[in-house]
């Protein structure tokens, strides 16, 4: 299983995560002004099960290159953490647009969530993510690296799918809130990318 540091420190990332509006939120956030609550609801599931096939595909991948090689592995973790660098430096350094929440037609409740579900599989960039965060927080010594893996990703879920429901029931109330606050979406980029660092750097001592 896994350590309880190791968890402690991944459960507060991925909370630093969901606080920060990103393209989930902002997603279930149109979806939810545009057409209700109950919409906004099912994207976030949609979403959700989305990254549910993410998690599958990392920890069958990632499960495989650890009973190949531990050297392999190790490689992985330092590419991964080299990806988590360099969006670390495009998070800080992008520009931000206006959050425009009012377009679009009204969804049903069912075309959400299948729009929710296939936009987050078909996203390579959270694939990427997926492969490049997972590793940072397995250990050889914890245990079976497939177990380790599945929890991490089960929690990652988890935790998501309860941020962008929260934003589907508040959704009125935030998007009046950013629509008037434009400095949160100025700022949000370079705290992420401040949490990618961390992350590389949490990786480079560890190593040491």
């Amino acid at each position: 299983m896994i350590d309880q540091a190791t968890l402690f420190t991944y459960v507060a990332i991925l909370f630093g995560f969901v606080l920060i509006p990103g393209p989930a939120v902002i997603f279930t956030l149109a979806q939810a002004s545009r057409s209700g609550t109950k919409v906004g609801v099912s994207t976030g599931f949609g979403i959700a099960a989305g990254d549910l096939v993410h998690t599958a595909m990392a920890v069958l991948g990632l499960s495989a290159i650890i009973q190949t090689s531990a050297l392999a592995f190790t490689i992985v973790k330092i590419a991964g953490a080299t990806y988590l660098l360099y969006l670390g430096i495009k998070a800080i350094f992008a520009k931000v647009e206006a959050i425009e929440l009012n377009g679009g037609k009204a969804v049903t409740a069912r075309q959400a969530f299948r729009q929710g579900a296939i936009a987050e599989i078909t996203n390579p960039k959270t694939a990427m993510f997926f492969l490049a965060f997972l590793p940072q927080f397995v250990k050889p010594e914890n245990g079976s690296a497939a177990l380790q893996l599945t929890t991490l990703g089960v929690l990652f879920v988890v935790i998501g799918m309860g941020s962008t429901l929260l934003v589907a029931f508040s959704a009125g109330a935030m998007s009046r809130f950013l629509q008037r606050n434009q400095f949160v979406m100025r700022w949000q980029g370079k705290v992420v990318g401040c949490i990618y660092w961390a992350l590389g750097i949490r990786l480079a001592f560890q190593e040491k």
